[in-house]
């Protein structure tokens, strides 16, 4: 027999942007735990509201699955006598665990015959067990912030105040957090706030519904969806479907009722971005565009009740968003009044960082780097307007908008370079400069924007490192793991080509009067951390780990040559004659590792067929192989390499390596240091793993 169980922890409102994980927590965390108490289970699902967190586990079975132990215990000639009397090893091994010495069996081994024991325990009835199993799944429940209330020794999101749990029709009792589990939850707080009976889990969903509350938050999505569809197409216009927005507002209600509201068309003057932040951001409204994608003079609200009187409701959204739109309208005209060179020079009043100096310091400093950057780049041309861009760029923190919203750094400063007829790859190069802010974000477009984005975050990354701020596996203030994985994304996305040793040597010495570390060991760390991000980039394009240490140990002074390296490799592996070759290459590489040779090939020292071969395919490879390495063409080199396995195979099959004969063996061992010498810029064979 088995039924349905349901846990329900009504709470204070939730934060929004806690729920996802929290529901996702849930899940897994009943998953694993039951599973670890052998408790079977059809299916497990979770919905939630900002006040209550559920779980509904499907097809519970009402016993536990028994518990079957086996066990070793002493060889079977040490168990029993040749005519089969059991000897004290094996009554004692057979009391030990708990079983008649009748019940041991004989197993086969790689050591031999061994005597086993094998116990059954017993399944306890789920009902027992579920009093212990919920609220520790409960207490285990992670946030990002988590709260204590009352005397209470226990943490949760926010301060719980009922507890339902069921499993069947029956209560499963426990107390957590001061409060009794019971058969009842509430309705919506303002619309139906009595308590509500359940009396199984097949009509929870419908209940609550009735006591409006929608718990399942994909339904609560698809209905905001289609009302926002609804109304705003009363109006001409479609919504600003943010996904993300949706997804806030969809924990932010237990049953959703949105409302069209306007506001004065005075405000469409203000940049697009204003508008949207000052709706999405702050107010959580969705504005209304054009077919176009244009704003419209209307936004939808969603609340969170039925309102008896709308256009109360109504006129409270449009009295909010109208003082903040004022407000955005008042800052903008007064930053428009300033220069963003002004600007830019009060930056010098700015602490970036109490040991880095001022943020006007630093914008002098990627300035710098990023000039370097453009003629490492072969790039001459874009130097002028490099240094502008650069110069500018930070320029909109110290303007009202940005102080005001904070999230729209780098926009207002595009805006406003516009606005002052900078050119337009500059202005756009101000923004650009920001990316990638998040995981998934998009890259710089313009190779200028892309240059002081580099430069930018370099600096940064070379200045914390210099000055001990160094990111652990708990803390990284300046986000300097995302900083560096923008610049190696940025650099695969533009196959820069230059010395990632040598822009972190420019930005050393634009940090020379500001460090406490020595260069060196500055310089190492910093390759060291380019190294570990990169090896998360090249996993996640699903390289081969063992692909992945082989080129890395050769260094990531360029990075496209990096990807390319290891994209080729992990071509190349897929070929079946790739790990007899690779076996032979680590050969090559194990024994060189043991004896340096002196000098360089002699061919009259050759006294086999199988050296004299050898020698000349390598002779023949060795200027070709180059030449496709120097271009990049990595696969095609590789391949070409490849070619010698069947020599290499004959050499090693054939000659002795470690000659007495001293001559012959470092004019042998000469002659595999020019094998290695195709292969080792490129990758360290001795890492590729093998089957």
């Amino acid at each position: 027999m088995s039924a349905d169980l349901l846990l329900e922890i009504g709470t204070e409102e939730i934060p929004a942007a806690f729920m996802p994980g929290a529901l996702a927590s849930l899940k897994e965390l009943a998953e694993k735990e039951f599973r670890e108490h052998r408790i079977g289970y059809g299916d497990a699902v979770t919905f939630g509201t900002p006040r209550r967190l559920v779980l509904i586990m499907h097809n519970v079975a009402s016993m536990q699955d028994d518990l079957v132990i086996t066990k070793l215990g002493p060889a079977k000639s040490a168990g029993f006598t040749p005519d089969g009397t059991p000897t004290k090893a094996a009554l004692g091994f057979a009391k030990s665990q708990g079983v008649a010495v009748e019940e041991l069996t004989v197993v086969p081994t790689e050591k031999g015959e061994y005597l086993c024991a094998k116990r059954r325990d017993a399944g306890a009835p789920t009902q027992q067990l579920l009093p212990e199993l919920l609220p520790s799944i409960i207490a285990q429940l992670p946030f990002p912030k988590s709260m204590r209330w009352k005397d209470l020794d226990v943490r949760f999101a926010r301060p719980i105040h009922w507890i339902l749990a069921l499993y069947g029709d029956t209560v499963v009792p426990f107390t957590f957090g001061g409060i009794i589990s019971g058969s009842m939850t509430r309705g919506h707080r303002f619309m139906a706030p009595d308590p509500v009976p359940i009396s199984d889990v097949a009509s929870y969903l419908q209940t609550l519904r009735a006591a409006s509350v929608i718990v399942d938050p994909a339904e609560r999505k698809t209905m905001i969806i289609e009302k926002l569809r609804e109304l705003a197409a009363t109006v001409g216009g479609r919504p600003d479907e943010d996904q993300a927005l949706l997804d806030e507002v969809c924990f932010l209600v237990e049953a959703p009722f949105p409302v069209l509201c306007h506001f004065e068309e005075a405000f469409l003057s203000l940049p697009v971005e204003v508008l949207v932040t000052t709706m999405k951001k702050h107010q959580k409204y969705f504005p209304v565009v054009d077919a176009y994608g244009a704003p419209k003079p209307y936004f939808i609200a969603v609340n969170n009740t039925d309102c008896r009187i709308p256009d109360i409701v109504k006129s409270g959204h449009e009295r909010v968003l109208r003082a903040r739109l004022a407000d955005a309208q008042f800052f903008y005209s007064e930053d428009l009044k300033k220069s963003l060179a002004d600007l830019t020079e009060s930056l010098r009043g700015v602490v970036f960082q109490a040991k880095l100096g001022t943020s006007y310091e630093k914008v002098m400093r990627f300035q710098a780097l990023a000039v370097h950057v453009a003629e490492r780049l072969g790039k001459p041309a874009l130097i002028p307007k490099v240094k502008r861009a650069a110069y500018l760029c930070k320029a909109d923190l110290m303007s009202e908008m940005v102080g005001e919203f904070p999230e729209l750094q780098g926009i207002m400063g595009r805006e406003y370079a516009r606005r002052a007829g900078e050119p337009q790859d500059v202005a756009e190069a101000i923004f650009e400069h920001y990316l990638p802010r998040f995981a998934g974000d998009s890259l710089p477009k313009t190779d200028i924007g892309a240059i002081i984005s580099i430069s930018d975050k370099l600096d940064t990354i070379v200045g914390c490192f210099g000055i001990g701020l160094i990111p652990t596996g708990t803390a990284d203030p300046y986000a300097l793991r995302r900083q560096c994985l923008g610049i190696i994304n940025i650099i695969l996305e533009k196959t820069y080509l230059f010395s990632l040793t040598d822009l972190i040597d420019c930005a050393l010495e634009g940090l020379a009067e500001k460090l406490t570390r020595p260069n060196e060991q500055v310089r190492s760390d910093v390759l060291a951390f380019f190294s570990g991000r990169l090896e998360t980039v090249l996993s996640g394009q699903g390289i081969a780990a063992d692909v992945i240490d082989a080129v890395l140990a050769r260094g990531i002074d360029f990075i496209p040559d990096c990807f390319d390296r290891a994209a080729a490799l992990q071509q190349m592996k897929l070929d079946p004659a790739f790990e007899s070759l690779a076996i032979s290459f680590k050969r090559v590489v194990n024994i060189l590792r043991s004896a340096e040779p002196q000098g360089s090939v002699a061919p009259t020292l050759f006294n086999h067929d199988a050296e004299k071969m050898l020698h000349q395919r390598v002779e023949t490879l060795r200027d070709r192989v180059q030449q496709l390495m120097d271009t990049h063409r990595y696969l095609e080199a590789l391949r070409l390499i490849a070619t010698l396995r069947d020599a290499v195979d004959a050499f090693f099959d054939n000659v002795l390596v470690m000659d007495e004969d001293m001559r012959l063996r470092n004019n042998r061992l000469c002659l595999l240091r020019d094998i290695s010498n195709l292969f080792d810029k490129f990758a360290d064979f001795s890492k590729i793993a093998s089957s």
